[in-house]
């Protein structure tokens, strides 16, 4: 378990509820700054791990239990809002996805064009579910492999990502590396090509949280 994966998993956690990382220790009934990104570290660059109690406090606050917290700290596809029950999401295939008329400006599903298909809870009333093509990310995700995409979750490298581009291309990967000016993708299957795009070349980039496998 490492430190930024816990913090990852609070960050996730405060975007499946809309909240922002104040936002959440504010429910919590916590200092506003508790989680802030300058709480992270220590003065002199250590890590600083979030304590037992606040972590219990952010639980008990957003309805999430413990095998829910650990699920997104080892990185689990999932963003689940702990309430009961399947819920229907657009759905359309990848090679569709680059298509216009499926995603606004902001990478939001729009348009009446989308399938349904019904998943586990996710907290993300702007989540949406791709159809894999191609075996570009195989093993990992293979050709005719669902998943669910979240506009809201954060994103850290290391995480699989939908990536539309600026002319309309649109792509699973992973992240490498994000700077100021561009970023990094992988393709899981050695046999092809990683990218790099200026960000002025990428109109969105979102999260995978959860696959069908």
């Amino acid at each position: 378990m490492k430190h930024e994966d816990i913090w990852r998993a609070l960050d996730t956690l405060a975007a499946e509820k809309g909240l922002s990382a104040s936002g959440l220790a504010r429910r919590a009934g916590l200092d506003p700054t508790t989680f802030n990104l300058s709480k992270r570290r220590m003065p002199d660059g250590r890590a600083r791990w979030p304590g037992t109690e606040s972590l219990a406090k952010v639980l008990e606050a957003t309805g999430a239990s413990l095998e829910v917290f650990s699920h997104l700290v080892a990185g689990g596809r999932a963003i689940i809002s702990g309430r009961a029950g399947p819920r229907r999401i657009p759905l359309i295939g990848m090679a569709q996805a680059g298509g216009d008329g499926f995603f606004d400006d902001g990478g939001y599903p729009v348009g009446g064009s989308w399938d349904e298909v019904s998943i586990p809870e996710v907290g993300d009333p702007h989540a949406y579910a791709l159809e894999i093509s191609g075996d570009s990310m195989e093993p990992v995700f293979r050709d005719g492999d669902m998943v669910v995409v979240s506009p809201s979750a954060p994103i850290r490298r290391g995480d699989r990502v939908v990536v539309r581009t600026a002319r309309g291309e649109a792509m699973a990967k992973q992240l490498v590396r994000q700077s100021a000016r561009r970023i990094e993708l992988r393709s899981l299957n050695p046999e092809h090509r990683d990218y790099t795009f200026e960000l002025r070349e990428v109109a969105w980039m979102h999260r995978i949280v959860w696959a069908s496998q």
